[in-house]
């Protein structure tokens, strides 16, 4: 889903609510109501809006009473800071996905639980449970020392605009690339865009060039 249109979606605080009551279990309209405070009318016309999106789905049991609850996992992460504002898509989660080599800065030491036995799996929620709490604090510290970082770089390349810009291409740089075509493809950006700016660097003698490559000088 577009995290744009996600993010539309529970700009409403109802619609938010909902969802945090359907986390913890499935509920009928007239619940919801009674949970929101508001009319059954309102909750039908915030459910239709959550089930397009496909957020939630609905099921009727035996007394036709229906029933709704989250159909998706989806995590959205939004990133505000002096030097940008982005919200990642949303995506599903994947206990599939194959981390080897994925994140060489961070160890993830929860084994998967090779039977079903109760305490054995009991043991991995807990420490997944600890893990998602520590990433969620990485992620606040890393955001910190982003924005620390780049005020620093703000500060010693005293340009007016495009610091976050400038600061991506030294890192390009930094990290191995040294030719205009190769910072362009880490950066997605115009060739032509990240020449003007690497000599912009040059003038400032910030960086340099022997003619077969950039580097940081």
């Amino acid at each position: 889903m577009d995290s744009a249109v996600l993010l539309d979606l529970l700009g409403n605080e109802n619609r938010r609510r909902i969802l945090r009551l359907l986390s913890h279990k499935p509920c009928y309209v007239t619940e919801i109501s009674e949970y929101l405070g508001v009319s059954p009318k309102a909750v039908i016309d915030h459910l239709r809006k959550l089930e397009d999106a496909g957020l939630i789905e609905s099921r009727t049991d035996d007394q036709r009473r229906k029933y709704f609850n989250i159909s998706r996992n989806l995590r959205l992460e939004v990133n505000v800071s002096p030097y940008g504002f982005g919200a990642k898509s949303a995506y599903p989660p994947s206990p599939s996905l194959d981390m080897a080599g994925r994140c060489p800065h961070v160890l993830l030491e929860v084994e998967r639980p090779e039977t079903d036995d109760i305490s054995d799996l009991a043991r991995e929620l807990g420490k997944l449970e600890d893990l998602d709490n520590e990433l969620s604090l990485a992620q606040r510290w890393v955001q910190g020392r982003l924005t620390e970082i780049l005020d620093r770089i703000n500060d010693r390349l005293g340009v007016d605009s495009d610091s976050r810009f400038y600061a991506e291409i030294l890192a390009s740089l930094a990290n191995g690339s040294q030719t205009v075509r190769g910072v362009a493809d880490d950066l997605n950006a115009d060739p032509a865009v990240v020449d003007t700016a690497l000599q912009h660097l040059e003038e400032g003698g910030l960086v340099a060039t022997d003619g077969d490559g950039w580097r940081i000088d």
